[in-house]
């Protein structure tokens, strides 16, 4: 029997909330926010003009935030230490025309976002969230958390073959969830509803960027409650523990960087957009803040060549059931302490000069860490860490938590990991 946990579950109790309330980015965003607000940040607008004062702040741009503290007394060239994650996750999102149906169901138009699992989407319990855009500009979060929609898989009856050739499926047109029954399908019916379940008048949503997601809570799971499901982990689990980890820098004295949570949206499908990592956004806030505090070019230059960032995104665990798949000497196993990524491809911008940065850290946490490279005879996944040191000439080191299912509807972790990668990242922001 495996022994019962020795860290404090309150920083996973709180991740598991975290991962509820955040069913979309944009949720995300505003509740990391929430959180940055009551250790005593404040949002600044990107078109007004910023000062150099003391303290925490932050900026959201759609499903993005950049949010960080300058220490008292900084200096305009002064390093910052940052934490880079993403907010977004494989899934299903709904279409511009979204209304459709067929043989007496009404079905929600979808289409695949990233890289799911798609048979983790089917027959399970679906509830839709997201942004909408008013008709003045404004935009408004929606969650319909209550079971709502569901993909149904055909009866091993009608498909004999499924459990000896294996599941087929068809993007288009087996991926269309179920929300009601009728022949009558109507355009605007779903914004429709919407629109009532949110106190909205009628035709006031203009716009929408909606996706479903499954309204299965997180849940502690095996004998010793040393495992944690839930959905979107794959980031939010980073995101979550770089929110708490740059609230506990900002309360430490003597800081000798600035410390910075950065948390872009679609990293899934390749960073490439104003809230990704491959936009300007990180390179134009850490500029601001340079220039804000009096700082010039030079200030500027010598400040991101004393900049580290720690990419931290989710990992793969060793697979009991497929350890073949894994690199034979790198087995990372769940309650292992994070992992540090590498690839010499560059596929993780790790190198041993990051890595010396990222063990010092974990040192001083007393938190263990793990070593993980891909197969050599599998292609290797990409993060936010390359785009990162590329676009700003940082350096970066790729870390993260192990789990298993990744880009699963539902997705699996140790219990303590969390929390011992929140502590890393305490040491390394606070330096």
């Amino acid at each position: 029997m495996s022994e019962p946990s020795r860290f404090d579950r309150g920083h996973t109790d709180d991740l598991m909330s975290f991962l509820t309330a955040s069913p979309s980015p944009y949720h995300a965003v505003a509740n990391a926010a929430e959180r940055l607000e009551k250790a005593g940040f404040r949002q600044v607008s990107e078109t007004d003009a910023w000062d150099g004062t003391s303290g925490g702040k932050y900026v959201l741009r759609g499903g993005a935030i950049v949010a960080w503290f300058v220490p008292e007394g900084a200096a305009p060239h002064t390093p910052f230490r940052i934490v880079g994650a993403h907010t977004d996750s494989p899934n299903l999102r709904v279409k511009p025309l979204p209304d459709t149906g067929a043989h007496g169901w009404r079905q929600v138009a979808v289409e695949i976002y990233g890289g799911p699992l798609l048979n983790s989407w089917l027959d399970r319990d679906l509830g839709l969230a997201g942004r909408l855009t008013l008709r003045d500009g404004s935009t408004r979060l929606v969650d319909i958390a209550r079971p709502l929609l569901r993909v149904p898989q055909l009866a091993i009856h009608l498909d004999r073959a499924v459990n000896s050739e294996g599941l087929k499926l068809d993007k288009q047109r087996h991926l269309q969830p179920i929300w009601g029954l009728g022949d009558d399908v109507r355009d605007g019916d779903l914004i429709a509803f919407l629109e009532e379940e949110s106190g909205l008048s009628a035709g006031e949503v203009t716009g929408w960027d909606l996706m479903v997601h499954s309204v299965e809570p997180p849940a502690y799971l095996g004998r010793n409650e040393e495992l944690l499901a839930g959905p979107r982990m794959d980031n939010l689990l980073s995101v979550h523990a770089g929110t708490a980890a740059l609230a506990a820098a900002a309360a430490t004295e003597d800081l000798p960087y600035v410390p910075v949570l950065a948390a872009f949206d679609h990293e899934e499908n390749g960073s490439q957009s104003d809230t990704g990592a491959d936009g300007p956004l990180l390179g134009s806030v850490l500029e601001r803040s340079v220039f804000a505090r009096g700082g010039s070019y030079e200030d500027r230059a010598r400040a991101f060549a004393g900049t580290v960032c720690l990419s931290s995104d989710t990992g793969h665990a060793v697979h009991p059931n497929y350890a073949e798949r894994h690199d034979p000497t790198h087995h990372p196993r769940v309650n292992g302490g994070p992992i540090l990524k590498v690839n010499v491809n560059n596929r993780y911008a790790t190198d041993g000069t990051g890595r010396a940065v990222f063990a010092a850290a974990c040192e001083k946490a007393d938190v263990p860490f793990q070593s993980f490279v891909s197969n050599n005879s599998m292609p290797c996944g990409t993060t936010i860490g390359p785009i990162t040191a590329a676009r700003h000439g940082i350096r970066t080191v790729d870390i993260g938590v192990a789990i298993l299912s990744m880009h699963s509807a539902r997705e699996l972790c140790g219990a303590d990991d969390p929390h011992l990668l929140a502590n890393a990242l305490v040491a390394f922001l606070a330096g």
